[in-house]
């Protein structure tokens, strides 16, 4: 791998997890920590900006992977290694460029993942719950232009021959990956059973079928996630299509060398090098939290591994979305553990692409497409456990609220985890319990997103772009402008 324009200490501190901090202790010195600023400054200063244009992007999106859940979840990644974690930063967190980025839809002040995901992929705000469409057209509407009127970055990529790929942990048709790919008035319609009949009358398709369209080239060359029931007919094959098609066959008639998998094992069994197309679909549904997944399953970090593989053999390039899917399912069920184990596994899965790639010629954006009413409180000790209860921290001693009761540093504004009437005594061992729900405010069965600005980091060309507070439709252009891509796709 080569260096390119980030500094060898930078890229070896973001790969390892590695601390600027010499000192095993917590504490430091007053001379330790100004060493340490002064080193985070000299390599600042060496950073060298790329203009190169890119040959490949990669854009990671940790849905619902918000401040507060990457805060959590870099303590979580450094406690799982033995140390107090606060210290720690998660491999995409030491990418040269940051910015913030707001989230809302053109009609909702707190977003979906639909909306964001397709302003991600096409350069445009658009409604809530909708995938890939203008801005002026209504949810659950059918226009003569729902598939044509906007083009998403793949589309573009397809036209100038470069390959192109989604992962995800969700079902390959839900809202995040299925804006690569589709084109959709409503996110629900996953499979043609759930697409009304006066919609289908007036031509709109479901998401899944989608995964078959050549998107102005040959169509996707590799897709690996879940979802497996929306692709599949009702039946035997334990499906939800109604019209009998089965499209992971049709997907292995698509090119001479077309493959399609379920399994872990059959994923590693793949020849990558005489496969042109490669789909796995690796459970009915969304694939399991990493914290307890089955072996059956790849990891995030093995399919991204997979994909690039299968993509970096074409020599004019790919474009690559990778969607750590269960970090927002996590959250929604009110449990941190799940969310974030997940946002741990989607670190480790940019740490493996980052590995992989030439970074002098390969774009990497990671980015959230919303947040969640996820919150760290109270005043915890250095390294306290992410997932305990609060303990003071110069005493030690269990903080107490104004119920006289313990609290935990992780909670919810809103969702399963509300508690009616007087709150029970918490102790460490029920706050680590993998099953615990967060206490939140406000009781709801499902968690909502919270409407705040999320995190973009970068690195490789043009990946200096990054900076400032910016409007979500332009991650798109950022990668638009690396790859030069509408301009060459005009060319063609």
């Amino acid at each position: 791998m080569k260096i390119g324009v980030i500094s060898s200490f930078i890229l070896a501190a973001a790969l390892s997890g590695a601390t600027l901090a010499a000192e095993t202790d917590t504490i430091g010195t007053k001379e330790s920590w100004l060493k340490d600023g002064e080193k985070a400054i000299a390599d600042r200063v060496a950073v060298k900006v790329n203009e190169k244009r890119a040959k490949n992007v990669i854009l990671f999106v940790g849905d619902g992977m918000g401040i507060s859940t990457l805060t959590a979840a870099r303590i979580l990644e450094g406690q799982l290694r033995g140390e107090s974690g606060e210290e720690n930063y998660l491999s995409f967190e030491r990418f040269p460029y940051t910015a913030l980025v707001k989230t809302y839809n053109v009609d909702a002040q707190v977003a979906d993942s639909a909306g964001t995901a397709s302003a991600l992929n096409t350069g445009m705000k658009t409604r809530i719950g909708v995938i890939n469409t203008p801005p002026t057209q209504n949810q659950k509407e059918c226009a003569p232009d729902t598939f044509t009127a906007v083009t998403p970055l793949a589309y573009y990529a397809e036209k100038v021959g470069m390959s192109t790929g989604i992962v995800s942990t969700a079902r390959l048709t839900h809202a995040t990956p299925a804006a690569v790919y589709a084109h959709s008035p409503m996110r629900d319609w996953e499979a043609d059973s759930e697409v009304p009949d006066d919609a289908k009358a007036a031509g709109c398709r479901d998401i899944a079928q989608q995964i078959l369209d050549p998107m102005m080239g040959d169509g996707l060359e590799v897709a690996l996630g879940g979802g497996r029931r929306n692709f599949v007919p009702e039946g035997d094959k334990k499906g939800k299509r109604a019209d009998g098609r089965d499209i992971t066959a049709e997907w292995t008639k698509t090119a001479k060398n077309a493959r399609y998998v379920e399994t872990a094992e059959e994923l590693r069994n793949v020849d990558l090098g005489s496969t042109d197309r490669l789909l796995g679909l690796f459970s009915s549904s969304h694939m399991d939290f990493h914290a307890d997944h089955s072996a059956e399953q790849p990891e995030l970090a093995e399919m991204t591994e997979t994909a690039i593989n299968m993509l970096s053999k074409n020599e004019n390039g790919f474009y690559l979305m990778v969607e750590g899917g269960r970090i927002d399912h996590g959250h929604h069920g009110g449990s941190a553990y799940n969310a974030l184990n997940d946002a741990v596994a989607l670190s480790a899965a940019v740490r493996k692409a980052a590995e992989m790639v030439d970074l002098d010629e390969t774009l990497i954006l990671v980015t959230a497409d919303h947040s969640h009413v996820f919150t760290m409180a109270g005043y915890p000790q250095r390294g306290n456990p992410i997932f305990g209860i609060v303990k003071e921290p110069v005493t030690g001693e269990v903080s107490l609220m104004g119920d006289g009761k313990p609290y935990t540093t992780l909670g919810y504004n809103n969702g399963p985890g509300a508690v009616p009437g007087d709150r029970p005594v918490l102790t460490d061992e029920i706050t680590t319990d993998p099953k615990f729900l967060q206490q939140s405010l406000i009781p709801r069965s499902s968690e909502t997103h919270g409407g705040e600005d999320v995190a973009l980091f970068g690195i490789g060309p043009w990946a200096h772009l990054v900076r400032g507070t910016m409007e979500q439709n332009v991650v798109f252009h950022i990668m638009d402008h690396a790859l030069g891509l509408r301009e060459r796709a005009a060319a063609e």
